[in-house]
């Protein structure tokens, strides 16, 4: 049976496309000409959200496959929400092998990730303090992590860009702990010529420099972090050379761990050992043993809040945990191909004929990611239909307001838009509400050399979709 939905979707396919404007509206191509961008490099199409029979007000290059960085997120975070439901929840279940007695624990912990992508440090706090609640004071033995529902390659942080210290390359992880990032606030103390460093969350045998001298009093805050001359690809050290800005006030800098394989286990061992926890054996890898049942089990937030991180902030490593749990959810273990498959099915018997994404790691942090404008707004218009809708849009960034979009030139308010950059790419895509009270899907890609200029160009789109009248 052909789904209802399936014969609205003609209004952003086939031959309606010949009823859409043959050209771009003149602010556009304004905007184009400023940037020095050639038509050619933009690909777009506005249609309504409704997906109703009529053509799309617009459609330029909209059949082109193109890289739209981030904004594949759209499909990822739908397709969790469509597959899993909002209320979805991911479990770390805490094992205990050994007996207890006298606050002591003779034997050893079990953490069990299954690719969470919130346990951030205050979660792994309430975690261990639930393990202490147990009466577990001193485990004579090991904490073992599990990390083994995730079966991924080996991850070089560098290989993107090479700025392996960027959180947006941390790589994803069954026991991803803090987005595998360091968070570092610097507050000054003019009194006492220096600015005092909260390192967060705590971390196993890395020496860490307490404090940083401050600049010369009146030097700019500028750039910030350049001053400090940070020296923090040593993962049993950080140091600074430099001074830091009395007027830059606090400041938080977050830096993706050099070892991010060892991460967790400083993480945790860390943790323990500030909550008074004592050990004698040691945090390392392994696998529950068969048969242990677990002790308590830590569940994040639900899929609807993760939603919102992933869209809102543009998360890599959330987009990816998200994309590989579809593969663990209907495989019992997960791998990018099998996300891949996941998804290519659930495209197909979801969004029809439309030619399916490349999706490649679900993140956009890609090169080889490629979606059409086309095939990403028949999507959109799909979940504009679907019972998961307020969620999907809720997660968007808001024009004007917040997110990725806070500081957007468009018009304040009137559109929910994932946005998507990288070198050589600029997007975004999304929801419009018009002057006229509809609601319009809006998908925009420049792919280009010069994409970094093409801000301008999307936010005229971005108005003149709202002008509707």
């Amino acid at each position: 049976m052909v789904r209802w939905w399936f014969l609205c979707l003609l209004s952003v396919g086939g031959a309606a496309h010949a009823q859409a404007p043959a050209s771009l509206p003149a602010e556009v191509e304004a905007a184009l000409a400023r940037a020095r961008l050639p038509r050619e490099a933009l690909s777009v199409l506005v249609a309504d959200a409704q997906a109703g029979r009529q053509a799309p007000r617009l459609a330029h290059r909209a059949q082109v496959a193109t890289n739209p960085a981030s904004v594949m997120k759209l499909v990822t975070t739908y397709a969790a929400l469509d597959l899993l439901g909002p209320t979805y929840t991911w479990s770390t279940p805490v094992y205990v092998d050994g007996t207890v007695h006298g606050g002591s624990l003779k034997g050893n912990v079990y953490i069990q990730g299954q690719g969470d992508p919130k346990l951030v440090m205050e979660r792994l706090w309430l975690l261990l303090r639930r393990l202490q609640g147990q009466g577990i004071q001193v485990i004579v033995g090991d904490i073992v992590l599990d990390r083994t529902a995730f079966d991924v390659p080996d991850h070089d942080a560098a290989r993107f860009d090479g700025e392996p210290l960027r959180p947006y390359n941390a790589a994803p992880d069954a026991l991803l702990l803090n987005y595998n990032a360091v968070a570092m606030a610097f507050v000054p103390d003019v009194a006492a010529g220096l600015a005092r460093i909260q390192y967060d969350p705590p971390l196993a045998g890395v020496q860490r420099q307490a404090t940083v001298p401050l600049a010369a009093p009146g030097a700019e805050c500028g750039d910030w972090r350049a001053a400090l001359r940070a020296e923090l690809t040593d993962p049993a050290r950080a140091a600074f050379q430099g001074a830091y800005p009395a007027r830059c006030g606090e400041r938080v800098w977050a830096a993706a761990f050099p070892d991010p394989k060892g991460f967790a286990a400083r993480a945790v061992e860390g943790m323990w050992r500030e909550l008074g926890g004592k050990l004698t054996g040691s945090v390392r890898d392994g696998k529950v043993p068969a048969g242990l049942m677990p002790v308590f089990v830590a569940t994040s937030p639900a899929l609807a809040e993760v939603v919102r991180d992933v869209n809102k902030y543009s998360n890599n490593v959330m987009a990816q945990q998200l994309f590989l749990t579809l593969a663990l959810r209907r495989n019992g273990v997960a791998t990018f191909d099998g996300a891949r498959d996941t998804l290519r099915q659930w495209w197909q018997g979801r969004i029809g004929d439309a030619e399916p994404p490349l999706p490649d790691n679900g993140a956009g942090l890609s090169r080889e990611a490629r979606i059409s404008a086309q095939s990403l707004a028949r999507m959109l218009q799909v979940a504009w239909q679907s019972p998961v809708m307020p969620e999907l849009v809720s997660s968007l960034p808001i024009a004007g307001v917040d997110g990725t979009l806070r500081r957007s030139q468009s018009r304040a308010g009137a559109a929910h838009l994932k946005t998507g950059s990288l070198r050589d790419v600029m997007a975004v895509a999304g929801y419009v509400h018009a002057a006229s009270g509809r609601r319009y899907v809006l998908v925009a890609i420049v792919n280009h050399p010069q994409a970094g200029a093409a801000r301008p160009v999307l936010d005229a789109l971005v108005d003149w979709t709202a002008r509707d009248q």
